[in-house]
Order: structure tokens, then C-alpha cells, then sequence
């Protein structure tokens, strides 16, 4: 794939300035009421009971500090904030670098960040919720539901979720690029996503291989408000955000940004140069990357979406049915991923990298979110902090996902 193209994380697609540490603060008011008014919910904030409240002991916390800082200065990373919960051993919480490189503004732990392709965790559990609820099947043929579809009838709910449709990636289309690229803010409709991948042949047939596509998830979203009879957006807040608690994670109508959040930088360009992405317009990536969530948010939702308890038990199953990638170490379920035995997501969206996983094994929660998706050395700097960080602490389960940039 292009260098240039939006939204290459994640497979090819997508899926530490000033040195400063700071400890965990509370979210300043300005920005949870900006998210509880929008959501009409009250703020809550849940910790794992067997998770101690204190940190990690002082030698892992010293090198976890030395391992980050080296990642982010090697990579020229402007700003991370790293969240670690590990239960019957202790927590770690930091933020470094900084959040606006203009003015040289601290990164904080406390910030809103766009998190890209994690959105399809929650598109994909609110169709499994509909799953649940009878009025979807897994198995049905996306021209059940959307008309005009390429081998539609051929094409299940399934495949879509699991990345294996075949559909031609929207965002790998050098009109699309062009068309985003020299105007960021411009708004994009689902459909008008949808149009720049079916002008292309199909790439394989249905459930043949992986191939990592937005326009899968684009489809999906478009199912859930067809059978829903509700926005997406309102879909997810309700069935979803307010059942999980989270309430300071949201589905921006267009690129508003709750206060406060850390600038963005990107060099996907149409000259290649680095450019300030904050204000970009996510509405291309809708359903398949547009969500806004922070850090609290995310720390509960890697847990409640690895071990399901949102949906029925036959259900996670369903979406724990992790299917080979074509990139050792990697699977891929339904909206969701394994590597190295952390389940959950990751995510890229011009200017802003994030990585929300699970380990079962040791009940163990990673967050990571950081201002930029400029790649080093063809990796993703989110996916090199997070080997850093777990080559440390989860030794025989090392987060290691490799992506080929074309």
C-alpha cells in the first residue's frame, strides 16, 4: 500500500521532545462534562478489584521509564501516554513528551484522543448485540441488507467482520487519497466511502484469505443502522457506552475534539510534509475509525471486550474464533485481534496512534496512546512501544505485530 494512504495501519491498512513523567490526574471537569452532556450519562470510573492501586515495584518501573523514553526519542514520537494494569503486581501510569510541540505542552495522562481502527471494536459489538438480540445472523449475505454490494450475495456479515469479504480497501483508492489529502476537513457520507472501493474488481473471493479493509466495516455500520433504526453513533452511546460505563468516549458528528487532547502530526500529505492534524475531519473513517475515547475509557473497555461481558456467552465465542492473518503472531476475529496472546485492537488515524489489549492469562490491561502515526523504519511506533513494554513485563507474551509498508 502507499505511503500516503490514510489509513494504512492495522496490516497494511488499519489495524517519548521533553522528557516529563507525571503521575495519573483527574480528567479536568471542562472535558467530562463536554462528554457527559453529549452522552447523558454520569461520569464512572471502575478499577479492577485485584488490581493493586499502588505501582509497579521501583526496578520495572525504571526500566519500563527507560524502555519508553527510548522508543519515543528513537522514533520521534512528540507525546505518549502509557497505562499498565497488572493484577496481584501493581499499576503504571505515565505520560511524556509532549502534547503540542509548537508551544512544548507536556503530554498529559488526562487527554481525549481519536483512536482510529479501535472503533471497529465497538461497530462489530454493536452488531453482535444485535446478534443477540435475533435480528442479525453472522451468516447472513450482506445483500440481505445493502443493496449494490459486489458478490453481495456471496458476501456474509461474517466475512465482513472478520476481514475476509474480498472488498476492495476504499482507502488504498488514489481518488480517495487525492480527494482527502487536499481538503482534511471536507465530510464524507458512508456511501461516498463505499463508491471509491466498488469502483474496483473484488480482490478474492469470499472467506479465502485476510485482507485488513474499512470497507467492511463501513458495511456494517450501515447494517446496524438499517436494522437498529437508529444512527450508529446513537446505537453504540446507548447499547454500548452506557452499558459499559464509559462515559468519555464518543462518535463525533464531525471533527469536533472535547478539550483537553494533545495535537496530532502525520506525514500522509499530499507533499509528504508533517502537518497538524487535529482539526482533520475523521467522517471518512466513520464506522471503521472515527471514535474518541481516553485513557480511563479505554483501560475498562480492553477487558470488557476481550472477555464479552456485554454480549451472550455463545456470542464472544463466536468472536473469539481468531483465523490466521498471513503475518506470524497475528490473528484476527470478529472486529478484534490476538498477538501474543493480548486481545483487543489498535488503532491509526492521521496524526494519533492507540493500543487497547487484554491478557487473559494474567488479567493484565495495555493502553497506549500517542500524537502521531508517523512510521519508523516501516513499523508503527505504537506497535514498538508496546513490544518494548511487554518484552519487559509479559515476557512469553510479547505484543510483536509486524505490518509490511508498501
Amino acid at each position: 500500500m502507499r505511503r500516503r494512504t490514510p489509513t494504512r495501519r492495522v496490516f497494511a491498512a488499519v489495524l517519548l521532545v521533553a522528557s516529563v513523567l507525571t503521575p495519573m490526574a483527574a480528567t479536568p471537569a471542562t472535558a467530562a462534562q463536554a462528554v457527559t452532556a453529549a452522552q447523558g450519562v454520569t461520569p464512572h470510573r471502575s478499577v479492577d478489584e485485584d488490581c493493586p492501586p499502588h505501582e509497579l515495584d521501583r526496578a520495572l518501573t525504571a526500566r519500563l521509564d527507560k524502555a519508553i523514553e527510548k522508543v519515543r526519542q528513537q522514533a520521534g514520537i512528540p507525546g505518549v501516554v502509557a497505562g499498565l494494569w497488572m493484577p496481584g503486581k501493581g499499576s503504571y501510569v505515565r505520560a511524556t513528551g509532549v502534547a503540542d510541540k509548537a508551544t512544548s505542552e507536556p503530554m498529559n495522562t488526562d487527554v481525549f484522543v481519536r483512536i482510529g481502527s479501535e472503533t471497529k471494536t465497538f461497530t462489530v459489538t454493536a452488531l453482535l448485540k444485535l446478534v443477540d438480540d435475533g435480528r442479525v445472523g453472522l451468516d447472513d449475505p450482506i445483500s440481505d441488507y445493502i443493496h449494490g454490494v459486489p458478490k453481495g450475495p456471496r458476501i456474509t456479515l461474517r466475512h465482513l467482520a472478520e476481514m475476509r469479504s474480498g472488498l476492495f480497501p476504499y482507502t488504498e483508492d488514489a481518488d480517495f487519497q487525492h480527494d482527502l489529502l487536499s481538503n482534511p476537513k471536507r465530510s464524507f457520507t458512508p456511501q461516498q466511502a463505499l463508491a471509491y472501493g466498488f469502483k474496483h474488481k473484488n480482490t478474492f473471493a469470499p472467506g479465502k484469505q485476510f485482507q485488513y479493509s474499512n470497507t467492511n466495516l463501513i458495511l456494517l455500520g450501515l447494517v446496524v443502522e438499517k436494522v437498529s433504526g437508529h444512527r450508529l453513533a446513537d446505537f453504540i452511546e446507548k447499547r454500548v457506552l452506557r452499558t459499559a460505563h464509559l462515559s468519555h468516549t464518543l462518535f463525533p458528528k464531525g471533527f469536533e475534539f472535547p478539550q483537553p487532547h494533545p495535537h496530532g502530526y502525520t506525514n500522509q500529505t499530499l507533499s509528504g510534509e508533517v502537518a497538524d492534524t487535529t482539526n482533520w475531519n475523521p467522517s471518512w473513517a466513520w464506522a471503521a475509525g472515527a471514535m474518541i475515547s481516553d485513557l480511563h475509557d479505554l483501560r475498562r473497555w480492553a477487558k470488557i471486550v476481550a472477555t464479552g461481558t456485554l454480549l451472550r456467552p455463545q456470542t464472544q465465542v463466536q468472536r473469539l474464533k481468531m483465523l490466521p492473518t498471513g503475518y506470524p503472531g497475528t490473528k484476527y476475529g470478529l472486529g478484534i485481534f490476538e498477538s501474543g496472546g493480548w486481545i483487543g485492537h489498535n488503532g491509526s488515524i492521521p496524526g494519533y496512534e492507540t493500543v487497547t489489549v487484554y491478557l487473559p492469562s494474567k488479567k493484565a490491561t495495555m493502553v497506549l496512546m500517542i500524537n502521531t502515526d508517523i512510521t519508523y523504519q516501516g513499523q508503527e511506533p505504537s506497535s514498538l512501544l508496546a513490544r518494548a513494554i511487554t518484552e519487559i513485563v509479559t515476557p512469553d507474551n510479547v505484543y510483536d505485530r509486524p505490518v509490511p509498508v508498501q
